[in-house]
């Protein structure tokens, strides 16, 4: 199967929060509170896809109100928050929704995103994850983290599908 049928069949997004939906990069207040940046196109990607029907989840390991605030406004649903354990959260998901793992695409970009990567139909990385992600990737963004490389993914496979709204391109 070609690169383009592998994006086209799919239905599930999840996405890992620090590396892929922020930079790398977590600023730190006087009050040791932490503040991240997230890129506005990447929104609009993520509501373009839930209106269309696609299955948006968020595994992260962080634990950012702020974070979780922004995706819930965005439409999101499926957010898990301060999980140690992503492979088993992942099992415990598409079991709940009854996901098929071929229609998954997993974006991570670190080592604690790897085992489940290994287990989804299209495993993806921003442009500056670490090696060993990059290594197991079907498809690595030319795109950092936090700098729209959720945008292009997401369009990539809701245009293939006819998703994306025409009066854009």
């Amino acid at each position: 199967m070609n690169t383009l049928e592998i994006f086209a069949q799919i239905k599930t997004f999840i996405f890992d929060v620090d590396g892929v939906l922020t930079n790398s990069d977590i600023l730190v207040s006087e009050d040791g509170s932490l503040l991240r940046t997230m890129n506005t196109r990447d929104g609009y990607a993520l509501r373009t896809a839930i209106d269309q029907g696609y299955n948006i989840i968020i595994i992260t390991g962080g634990n950012s109100a702020g974070v979780t605030k922004r995706l819930e406004k965005l439409g999101l649903v499926h957010i898990f928050s301060n999980i140690k354990d992503k492979l088993n959260k992942f099992h415990e998901v598409i079991a709940t929704l009854g996901l098929n793992t071929n229609e998954v695409l997993y974006m991570g970009d670190d080592l604690v995103d790897y085992q489940v990567m290994r287990e989804v139909g299209l495993p993806a990385c921003p442009a500056d994850a670490v090696p060993e992600i990059i290594k197991i990737c079907k498809y690595v963004s030319s795109i950092r983290g936090g700098k729209g490389c959720v945008r292009e993914i997401i369009e990539k496979v809701l245009k293939l599908n006819n998703h994306w709204p025409a009066q854009h391109y």
